[in-house]
């Protein structure tokens, strides 16, 4: 049984570009594949899973004063 569910439909999207290693391209490519997905969904729910599960990162988010001159964009 697949961790992540199918995609919802989704709004406002950004563009992200990075770098992986061969061996984790092809496990996310697959793992698409496994729950009928893009790579981009199953990226986007492992970042949020983690996000949420990470009680640490949650106490520097309350705590997290932006830069001068920016201003963090409101979570969906």
């Amino acid at each position: 049984m697949p961790i992540l569910k199918a995609p919802p439909v989704q709004t406002k999207n950004e563009t992200l570009q990075l770098r992986v290693s061969q061996g984790l391209k092809f496990r996310l490519t697959r793992y698409a594949e496994f729950i009928h997905a893009s790579a981009a969904y199953v990226v986007s729910e492992a970042l949020e899973r983690l996000f949420r599960k990470d009680a640490e990162f949650q106490e520097y988010l309350v705590a997290y004063e932006p830069p001068e001159g920016r201003r963090p964009q409101a979570a969906p």
